[in-house]
C-alpha cells in the first residue's frame, strides 16, 4: 500500500498528468489505485467522472482536514495511493509529503521551472533535519519533446545532478494522448489509436515510467510520524 505524493509548488509542472499516467498504467496491470485529489480545480475528479476509468481506480477529493483520514481509509482498500496536490506551499503540502513513502516532483524540462520543485526539496530537508523523517524522493522531467533533447532539458538535468537530486531516467514526453485523456475519460489504454496521434508511443512512455517508479516503491509501507504540526510551527 505505498503512498506516492506528487508535489511542486509551481503551477503547470505536470503533477496531475504524471499522476494520471501512473494510475492508468497501474490499473492496466491489475493493481488497485486510489487517487486523492487535493487540487481545488479537480482535474483528476473531472476525468474520472467523464467515464468510469476502471473498477480498480477510486478517486476522492481531499482537503487539509481530511487527507490523513482518507489516506488511512485508502490503505485499508489496498493497492497504490496517489496524492495529487495543488500548487501551494502550506500545511496540506506538509501533510501529504509526511504521509508519502515516496515524493515525486514533476519539473518541466528547463532549469527555471525547478524553483517550485526546490521548495518541495527544502521541505523534505526540513523534515529530515527537524523531525528525523527521511522520505525518499525523485524528480521527473515533464513535457519533454520526444523528438529532440534540447539544451534547456540538458541544463535542467545538469543542474539537478550537480545538487545530488535523484532524477528519474524516464521523462514524461509531450504526447497528445496525455492531453486528450482528460476530455475523453477512461484509461489511456482504452483510447482509440485512430483518434489519438502516436498513442502507442505514449503507452510505451507510460509503461517505462511506471516500471521505474514501481521499482522505487517499498515492499511494505512504513508508518509515518505526524509531521505537519512541527513543520507549521
Amino acid at each position: 500500500m505505498p503512498v506516492l505524493t506528487f508535489a511542486n509548488t509551481k503551477g503547470g509542472a505536470g503533477k496531475t498528468t504524471a499522476a494520471l499516467i501512473l494510475a492508468c498504467e497501474l490499473a492496466g496491470r491489475g493493481n488497485r489505485v486510489t487517487i486523492l485529489d487535493a487540487d481545488p480545480r479537480g482535474w483528476i475528479s473531472r476525468w474520472h467522472a467523464v467515464a468510469g476509468a476502471s473498477s480498480l481506480i477510486s478517486v476522492a477529493p481531499v482537503t487539509e482536514e481530511t487527507i490523513e483520514a482518507l489516506t488511512a481509509k485508502a490503505r485499508k482498500r489496498g493497492g497504490y495511493i496517489l496524492i495529487d496536490l495543488p500548487s501551494s506551499h502550506d500545511a496540506l503540502l506538509a501533510k501529504a509529503v509526511g504521509l508519502a513513502d515516496h515524493v515525486l516532483i514533476p519539473v518541466q524540462g528547463c532549469a527555471m521551472d525547478a524553483h517550485g520543485g526546490a521548495e518541495v526539496l527544502e521541505l523534505l530537508k526540513e523534515l529530515d533535519v527537524s523531525c528525523g523523517v527521511t522520505i525518499p524522493h525523485s524528480v521527473v522531467l515533464t513535457r519533454v519533446n520526444a523528438a529532440v533533447t534540447t539544451r534547456a532539458l540538458q541544463a535542467a538535468k545538469d543542474l539537478l545532478a550537480s545538487r545530488g537530486i535523484a532524477t528519474l531516467s524516464t521523462p514524461i514526453a509531450e504526447r497528445a494522448a496525455y492531453r486528450d485523456v482528460f476530455d475523453k475519460g477512461g484509461l489511456l489504454q482504452a483510447m482509440n489509436p485512430a483518434e489519438v496521434s502516436n498513442l502507442s508511443k505514449a503507452l510505451h512512455n507510460a509503461a517505462q515510467l511506471t516500471d521505474e517508479i514501481v521499482a522505487l516503491m517499498p515492499q511494505k509501507a512504513a508508518p509515518r510520524k505526524p509531521v505537519a504540526k512541527k513543520i507549521a510551527a
